[in-house]
């Protein structure tokens, strides 16, 4: 007998972040991952290191530290918080408790990897559904939801585009999904957005009993090496996700980065102001030189890439590496003639800016 998984784990294409290194550069420029441009916050950092005098103690079981510090500073009950390695697990989990073999799970074309990865691993079908000008279309969306339609993961802002859904239209969305079927709004860029119409779906989770949201730490933060994530449910999902989450998934240092990260909010004032003016200045300046470059709310642009020769996504991503700089290839998320690129400190956003300039005026 040969030893099998389940069905659909072998469909799984496994994910794979961004690059980190270029062969024969010895000090390249990662804008691959949507990395903070600003690091951590100090007071984060100092709450890392003090909290290494108790590494020999398990931490308390349902990280009541950053539930609590994460009820104060959003306004919430800790009671309906579940935090996780990162928001990629709470994603996971959810995945984990509801779907069964044959259930249907939606989400747009060009969405998180992970979605499709979750599903597969539990023996469920992905549904990806065609966006409109890389941007979700929730007449689309509703057309593919059927009977057997158990959750729709919904990225806003979306990675890799940038785009987003305001308020009105996720509350369309949810309007057409059945009691049964849960609405996982990731809200991963969500404290980057600076838009009167968004919601990043607090107001939705305290509405309804079939929506929850994810958020993490990774991004305006600066503490993706941590891996902290935090999920905002139902009281009734909030107390599947904890019977089956680990009982010790997010350790003692990572809760205290991550409150004191929390409690910082000149550092994160600071960051998104950084991220308003050098995502704007970046996607103006890319544009001069030709290339495409859609509205971003988020900490990235997606640039496009002509078909001509010597002047697509793949011949800019060798000439930007050549140069030290990484940007991210999306081909596995559908868009081929695109990279997408974080916005870095000042020196790096220029250098960036300069280098596709040069690409695009060179024969």
């Amino acid at each position: 007998m040969t030893i099998t998984p389940k069905p659909g784990v072998l469909d799984i294409a496994p994910y794979v972040g961004g690059r980190a290194v270029v062969e024969g550069v010895a000090h390249p420029i990662k804008l691959s991952s949507n990395e903070s441009a600003l690091g951590p916050s100090a007071k984060a950092l100092a709450a890392y290191a003090e909290a290494a005098s108790g590494l020999s103690v398990y931490p308390e079981g349902s990280a009541r530290i950053l539930r609590e510090a994460v009820a104060q500073s959003h306004g919430l009950d800790a009671g309906r918080i579940v935090c996780g390695n990162g928001s990629d697990e709470l994603l996971t989990l959810v995945a984990n408790a509801y779907l069964r073999p044959g259930d249907e799970v939606l989400f747009s074309a060009h969405a998180f990897l992970v979605y499709r990865i979750a599903t597969l691993a539990n023996s469920s079908v992905p549904i990806s559904v065609a966006e409109t000008e890389r941007r979700v279309d929730v007449d689309r969306m509703l057309a593919h939801v059927t009977a057997r339609t158990r959750l729709v993961y919904l990225a806003n802002p979306n990675n890799p585009t940038g785009t987003y859904l305001p308020h009105d239209e996720v509350r369309r969305l949810h309007a057409g999904l059945s009691s049964d079927t849960i609405l996982v709004i990731d809200a991963a860029y969500a404290e980057y957005v600076r838009r009167n119409d968004y919601e990043a779906g607090l107001e939705m989770v305290s509405s309804f009993s079939n929506v929850m949201m994810t958020r993490t730490f990774s991004k305006v933060y600066g503490l993706a090496g941590l891996r902290i994530g935090w999920a905002y449910c139902p009281t009734a999902i909030a107390d599947v996700l904890h019977r089956i989450r680990g009982p010790f998934n997010v350790s003692v240092p990572a809760q205290r980065a991550g409150a004191a990260a929390l409690a910082d909010h000149e550092h994160v004032r600071r960051s998104v102001e950084h991220n308003e003016r050098w995502r704007r200045w970046l996607t103006d300046e890319i544009r001069a030189t030709g290339l495409e470059v859609d509205d971003s709310v988020a900490n990235f642009v997606l640039i496009r890439f002509p078909h001509a020769a010597g002047k697509t996504a793949q011949d800019a991503d060798r000439f930007l590496c050549a140069h030290g700089l990484i940007l991210r290839g999306v081909a596995n998320y559908g868009l081929p003639d695109c990279l997408r690129l974080t916005v870095g400190p000042e020196d790096a956003n220029r250098r960036v800016a300069a280098a596709l300039k040069e690409f695009m005026s060179s024969r």
